[in-house]
């Protein structure tokens, strides 16, 4: 039913079913749908929260589809999730979000209209894109993005919304890690825009900025080592661990002259996603309270 792709770091390269992630965009509709038509979550000021995150999550995910059947240049895939922005800038609008944004260290930052119409589309573009950029390893386009968002879903009283959803890819996520399915560019694009939707629709993006510091670290080495040396990362497969020679990525940074399995480098990965996604909930959450 579904194509195979070759699982580039175990032995004899096994074919494995890709696109899994079309599961995890027509659960989520369905679910928001569920929740909109049965009034679970109620629209305010006639805009509603689940139809905005269902129409921005299967944008990402029909994103996804291209790159996975045209395989999209950067150029497209970069400035296409501004498409969904405007969703998110009506809703934001409507309900008078916040335009302010909390950082550590820096404090209160104050867009005022920016907000909308710049910082928005700049939340959706970044953060889809750099989760798509971190993969490549059975586990690490899953587990992350599912722990950034059971993090946001701590600190929203909408966590109704991803209720079902994060279900869902966390059991996608466990068979991933065992390697015995790939989630793909529909997976990684739509879980991206949940992230990003998630967090504006709930007003949450000052945690979601803090958590996806490693994810961004990871694009810029990825940008500076394409366009400084011309070279994309690689990690080398021995036929029982990974390592590399170089660090243009958060992949080949941790393997670089070490040799680690598969499960051992999304693990590290996983705890550094962990460690700020835990510092982001720890640092707005008395924000939040009082």
């Amino acid at each position: 039913m579904f194509p195979r792709k070759p699982d580039q770091h175990k032995v004899g390269n096994p074919l494995i079913p890709d696109g899994l992630g079309i599961v995890y965009v027509l659960f989520t509709t369905v679910y928001l749908f569920f929740l909109y038509f049965t009034g679970i979550v109620s629209p305010s000021n006639n805009v509603s929260a689940p139809l905005t995150l269902a129409v921005c999550i299967l944008f990402g995910g029909f994103m996804g589809l291209l790159d996975d059947w045209i395989d999209l240049k950067w150029r497209y895939k970069a400035f296409m999730p501004l498409i969904a922005a405007l969703p998110l800038i009506y809703f934001a609008i409507e309900n008078g979000l916040r335009t302010s944004i909390i950082l550590p260290i820096i404090g209160v930052i104050q867009f005022n209209e920016l907000y909308y119409f710049l910082i928005i589309p700049l939340i959706i573009m970044i953060v889809t894109n750099t989760i798509n950029q971190l993969g490549g390893l059975n586990g690490l386009e899953t587990i992350c993005p599912a722990i950034i968002l059971i993090g946001l879903m701590v600190l929203s009283p909408s966590f109704i919304l991803m209720l079902g959803p994060i279900l869902v890819w966390l059991i996608l996520a466990f068979f991933n890690f065992k390697g015995k399915i790939f989630v793909g560019n529909t997976g990684s694009f739509a879980v991206g825009m949940t992230l990003a939707s998630f967090a504006i629709i709930t007003d949450l993006k000052s945690s979601l900025i803090v958590s996806i510091i490693p994810y961004v670290f990871n694009s810029a080495l990825i940008l500076l080592s394409i366009f400084i040396v011309q070279k994309r990362p690689r990690v080398i497969f021995n036929g029982k661990k990974l390592h590399s020679e170089h660090r243009r990525s958060l992949v080949t940074l941790v393997t670089y002259h070490r040799y680690l399995t598969e499960k051992q480098v999304v693990m590290i990965i996983s705890l550094i996603i962990g460690i700020f996604t835990i510092f982001s909930v720890l640092y707005l959450y008395p924000l939040i309270v009082f």
